[in-house]
């Protein structure tokens, strides 16, 4: 498996065989690291990160997984750079591509990475995007293949706003591996319909199976995994609040909702979570709506079936195998 050179856009470019090498490469990795063994891979490499949408965990997991592959990340904040403001996408990636090994984007449309990897000669690496998040899925596949020691066949079921890049990026790697991906919400907040499409036609290929339900006793019942995001996206006006809360209040994960399941089921998040007041949002929202929680309960997020710390871990881990793989050739 070589994907050397290649740029991480979608989990729509890769096959499951190579998304199956990342995750395995990955588990290697994060082995080679608990045991304090170097893998300087990319020695004397450098790597720009972009992020116009700010982020704690992948800014970090970049910035990690580039010192322990011997790389100098620099980081490139909202005002740090005129990418799309001052200097058009196309002149930044051949400007950056002129000086840096690799280059993360973190931000908006799909389009601004896909040009970035189109003009930089570059591997051009995906931090988020409104429509995907690949980094995240490998990390949620690699925690899931840790727990249960597989990944195809098992339910994962995705409640609440499935239409932006959590929901659409868990269908396509659900799709790509064989899983049981449920989407379970409002029917307005399905996912894209042509992606579904295209979705359902790679199922064919892998055995996958795909639903989509309103009925959330029917979607976790035999769940191995139900997932959730926060009700509002990065970017959203606040003024979405209040129709989000009274939309998506019946897909909360409880307690319920998770005894519904089934004693094997596991919480996962991709985080920041709104599932207590300690936050400002969280307190704001309670001021606005009389709420002390949103997508999921407190009782459920700090209870031993939730694995999102684990989860958050192995956002470093894969980031590192996506690296280690398109800038080194890392192989297993």
């Amino acid at each position: 498996m070589n994907l050397q050179g290649k740029s991480f856009l979608k989990l729509l470019d890769f096959t499951p065989e190579e998304i199956q090498y990342l995750i395995d490469l990955a588990i290697k990795l994060k082995s080679e690291k608990k045991q304090g063994v170097p893998h300087r891979l990319c020695e004397g490499k450098n790597v720009a990160l972009i992020f116009e949408k700010t982020s704690t965990r992948t800014r970090c997991a970049f910035e990690v997984a580039a010192a322990d592959l011997g790389m100098h990340p620099v980081y490139l904040d909202p005002q740090g750079s005129q990418i799309g403001k001052k200097e058009s996408i196309k002149d930044t990636a051949r400007v950056l591509g002129g000086m840096f090994d690799g280059i993360e984007y973190r931000g908006y449309g799909q389009e601004i990475v896909e040009e970035l990897a189109a003009f930089s000669g570059v591997p051009v690496w995906n931090g988020l995007t409104n429509e995907f998040h690949p980094t995240q899925i490998l990390a949620d596949f690699m925690t899931i293949k840790e727990i249960f020691g597989g990944i195809k066949g098992k339910k994962l079921v995705y409640m609440g706003d499935a239409r932006y890049n959590m929901g659409n990026s868990l269908m396509v790697g659900a799709a790509k591996t064989g899983m049981h991906f449920v989407a379970c919400a409002p029917k307005k907040y399905f996912p894209n319909a042509a992606l579904v499409h295209d979705c359902l036609k790679i199922a064919k290929e892998t055995g996958a199976t795909l639903e989509f339900t309103e009925d959330v006793d029917k979607a976790v019942k035999g769940a191995d995994v139900i997932y959730t995001d926060v009700w509002v996206s990065m970017g959203e006006p606040d003024g979405v609040w209040a129709e989000r809360i009274n939309d998506l209040t019946p897909y909360r994960v409880t307690a319920k909702v998770m005894e519904k399941a089934g004693g094997n089921c596991k919480f996962m998040h991709c985080l920041p979570s709104f599932h207590d007041l300690k936050t400002t949002v969280g307190k704001e929202i309670y001021d606005k709506f009389g709420i002390d929680c949103m997508e999921v309960t407190d009782e459920v997020f700090e209870s031993d079936k939730s694995v999102v710390f684990l989860e958050a871990e192995n956002r470093m881990h894969t980031i590192k195998a996506v690296m280690a793989a398109t800038l080194a050739g890392a192989s297993l």
